[in-house]
Order: structure tokens, then C-alpha cells, then sequence
């Protein structure tokens, strides 16, 4: 993996997640946050995610498999193998390498965001105290 001066990241030649100019949106942070322990078959990233997220965010199988799709196309996560359970078809999703990485730095992002509101929340408050 490799930085340009485009502030992409790039894997060979392949820039991974141009669109990480953008926020990357909730329900796509949770289901790569509940990839980090090891695969997961769908329901169960759609309990994790819901954990995860302390109960705040509850998705259907269809927002998830359309979510699962596109992260494996952007090559952020990947499947790695089914099974058959009660004569369903199981199939279990990694997180990739890339994947790890856009987490990362979308983790990185909010926290820095994050401090920011933090950081002057506590200076008002202080200043409203010495007035």
C-alpha cells in the first residue's frame, strides 16, 4: 500500500476507495466494525451491527446485501465461503486488508472530528465559569 500526493491509497496501481473523499455512511461503518473479529454470514453481521451500534441501528437484508455488494465490489470486503444450514445456503464475508484500512481511517476521521466539539465544548465551559 502506497500514498500519492492525491491523498488516495493505493494497492498497485488500484487506488482503494476514491470515495473516501466522502463520509463513509453509518450503516457501512457498523458492517465493516462487526467484520473486524473474523467473517460473519449475514444475520449475523445484522446482530452485530446492531450491538455494535447500541441498538441504534437496525438493518434490513436487503440494505445489507445491497451494503455487501457494493463493499465487495470497492474491495473492502470479500466472500470467503458458504454453508449449508436447515438446507439454506450460509455465505460468510471478510473484511479485507482494505477494508481494514478505509475503517481505520474513517475511525481516525470522527475521533479527530470529534475532538474538535470536545475541545471547545470544555473551553466554553470553562469560560462560563470564570464569568
Amino acid at each position: 500500500m502506497s500514498r500519492r500526493g492525491d491523498g488516495l491509497i493505493y494497492i498497485g496501481d488500484m487506488s482503494i476507495l476514491p470515495a473516501m473523499r466522502r463520509t463513509m455512511q453509518e450503516p457501512t461503518y457498523f458492517t465493516l466494525a462487526a467484520l473486524l473479529d473474523g467473517p460473519l454470514h449475514g444475520y449475523a453481521i445484522i446482530c452485530r451491527v446492531h450491538e455494535l451500534s447500541e441498538q441504534q441501528l437496525r438493518l434490513t437484508a436487503g440494505t445489507l446485501y445491497g451494503a455487501l455488494e457494493r463493499l465487495s465490489g470497492e474491495g473492502l470486503v470479500e466472500a470467503t465461503g458458504q454453508e449449508i444450514v436447515d438446507g439454506r445456503a450460509r455465505r460468510y464475508y471478510r473484511l479485507t486488508g482494505a477494508g481494514r484500512t478505509a475503517l481505520q481511517a474513517e475511525a481516525s476521521r470522527l475521533a479527530q472530528a470529534a475532538s474538535v466539539v470536545v475541545e471547545r465544548v470544555g473551553r466554553t465551559t470553562a469560560l462560563r465559569g470564570t464569568v
